[in-house]
């Protein structure tokens, strides 16, 4: 009977044994990898999302969309006093920002965060050629004026409106070195530790710290020695690139992953398709984002230098019957880049209409008329004959560029797919702007920011300022330039709004990328993982691990 029991026992804790041990790792796959881990270089979704159990920004909207302290005690406003208005030396105005840091943070290394790291982001990051895609986010940080360890004030060389907007801070004990050995920024950019060693000691402050970093393939994320905060329920973070998501979906069928993240996890039409399947084995989650898909253009190829020829390719396209049959109809029809969740919404600008007629009218105005194979040629026999690019093995992308194609055939417009892998697209073909025609892909957005990253004349990408900015079509607006300017520097509320609606109607005007849609996300959870909450923003969910558990 004892035998019995004891067998009974031991067949009992084998079966428990192994999902206890599983739970102390989570596992997640993505399908794409980053092309670095320096948190200011290269903005990229998936390293975004990765870094945010490493590293806390100073300040970042929660899923509630409300802006809150990470590294800060107190959240700076004009209302409280820690943000002030000052006139500079020179008679121009500025602001002062008083911001006190935690005192409970330190790097993984055990080297408390202090005002040092904040002077020295400041440094780097107004460097113009730093290389980092918004170098004024830094750079009118006039100077650092360090009260204390935890103390500093922040003096501006303008007035700005999203004062309360802090990013995250480097750690000067490890950076400085490297910027001091290097001799300049574009030195930096090219030794930083995060990319060279990003194991090194000292670079995270999150709750995790990346313990091993295989490139193309996985990064492992352990628990912080020396974070203070709340402990996470996980020892150890998982992140497997499986850069194809139908191999990505079945690794999550299989249990190998125990999900895959938004944004860089499953496509919307495969989260649909798995609820109808499986309809009780994960917790479906969908959520309405700041996400925005598009086609930026090749502003510098003569053929898409044409508005009538970029209005054309935008009527060609039957963004509705791509949103209902390939989304499910989860996404709304784009005019801009601004989506209707944003505050900074215009809801007047009208939409370019599905028209092959009037497509075809528009080429033919421009001088393209279809040749004996059907395809458009010019006066002088040019093919109408573009590159598209997407990411490869994102099948959802891949599917909606197949479509494209084909209603753009129908037009005698000819679309050569070249297909790249993510960090070769983003991090080559697309930052130096080597892409010929059209490229599809989607931003995740900032709440209400200044499109300066994406739209500035200043922030197309050139060898001059190491590849900064992300203005990849080469647009130039002075109406986005001057509405930029007053988003920013203006704290009048319907000034910024009036802005916001002439830089939109001035996007929608010119198209210098394709409006397609904004698309929810998909998200199959499992069953045990309690406490993640999507939050459709750049303030991806890992800035709040800690509070991720798993059921017993």
């Amino acid at each position: 009977m004892l035998k019995r029991l004891a067998a009974a026992l031991f067949a009992l804790l084998a079966a428990i044994a192994p999902a206890s041990a599983a739970r102390e790792t989570l596992t997640l796959g993505v399908s794409a990898f980053p092309s670095g881990l320096h948190p200011y270089f290269d903005p990229e979704v998936i390293k975004g999302y990765i870094l945010a159990f490493a590293i806390r920004p100073v300040t970042a909207f929660n899923a509630e969309w409300r802006n809150t302290c990470m590294l800060c005690t107190e959240l700076p406003t004009l209302a409280n006093g820690r943000v002030k208005l000052e006139t500079r030396a020179n008679g121009t105005p500025g602001m002062a920002i008083r911001l006190t840091l935690r005192d409970d943070i330190f790097w993984d290394d055990g080297t408390p965060l202090t005002t040092a790291d904040l002077a020295f982001t400041a440094k780097i990051g107004g460097d113009p050629a730093s290389g980092f895609p918004n170098p004024r986010d830094w750079g009118r940080v006039e100077r650092v004026e360090v009260i204390d360890a935890h103390t500093a004030v922040m003096h501006l060389d303008e007035v700005w409106s999203l004062y309360d907007r802090i990013g995250s801070l480097l750690p000067a004990h490890i950076e400085a070195k490297v910027r001091e050995r290097e001799g300049d920024a574009a030195g930096y950019l090219r030794q930083t530790t995060y990319n060279r060693a990003p194991t090194t000691k000292g670079l995270f402050n999150g709750p995790y710290r990346i313990a091993d970093y295989q490139s193309g393939a996985t990064v492992v994320l352990e628990r912080n020695p020396a974070w203070r905060g709340q402990a996470p329920a996980f020892n150890r973070v998982v992140i497997r690139a499986i850069q194809n998501t139908a191999a990505l979906q079945a690794n999550l069928l299989s249990g190998d992953v125990d999900f895959a993240p938004e944004f860089s996890g499953l496509t919307i039409d495969q989260v649909i398709a798995l609820q109808a399947q499986n309809p009780d084995r994960f917790n479906y989650v969908f959520r309405s984002t700041l996400s925005y898909n598009h086609l930026d253009v090749q502003l510098d190829n003569p053929i898409l230098a044409d508005i009538r020829v970029r209005r054309a390719l935008l009527m060609a396209i039957d963004r509705k019957a791509i949103i209902d049959r390939l989304y499910g109809g989860r996404a709304d029809l784009a005019t801009a880049w601004v989506p209707p969740g944003d505050p900074m919404f215009t809801k007047d600008l009208p939409a370019v209409p599905y028209d092959v007629a009037a497509a075809r009218a528009l080429l033919a105005e421009a001088g393209w008329t279809p040749g004996a194979d059907g395809i458009c040629r010019n006066a002088a026999g040019t093919r109408f004959s573009i590159t598209f690019n997407t990411s490869s093995g994102i099948r959802l992308g891949e599917l909606v560029q197949q479509v494209i194609q084909n209603q753009w055939k129908a037009v005698c417009i000819e679309a050569a797919i070249k297909n790249e892998p993510f960090r070769t697209l983003f991090g080559e073909t697309m930052k130096k702007r080597r892409f010929e025609g059209v490229a599809l892909y989607s931003w995740v957005l900032g709440l209400s920011f200044p499109p300066r990253q994406l739209y500035h004349s200043a922030s197309i990408p050139t060898e001059a300022n190491n590849y900064s900015g992300s203005n990849f079509m080469g647009w130039k607006s002075a109406a986005i330039d001057d509405g930029i300017k007053i988003a920013e520097n203006n704290l009048d509320e319907p000034a910024r709004r009036a802005a916001w609606a002439a830089m939109q109607r001035a996007y929608a005007n010119d198209l210098p990328a394709l409006p397609l849609f904004f698309p929810q996300v998909g998200l199959a959870l499992p069953k045990w993982l309690k406490g993640y909450v999507p939050t459709g923003i750049t303030a991806y969910p890992p800035l709040w691990a800690e509070t991720w558990t798993a059921d017993p």
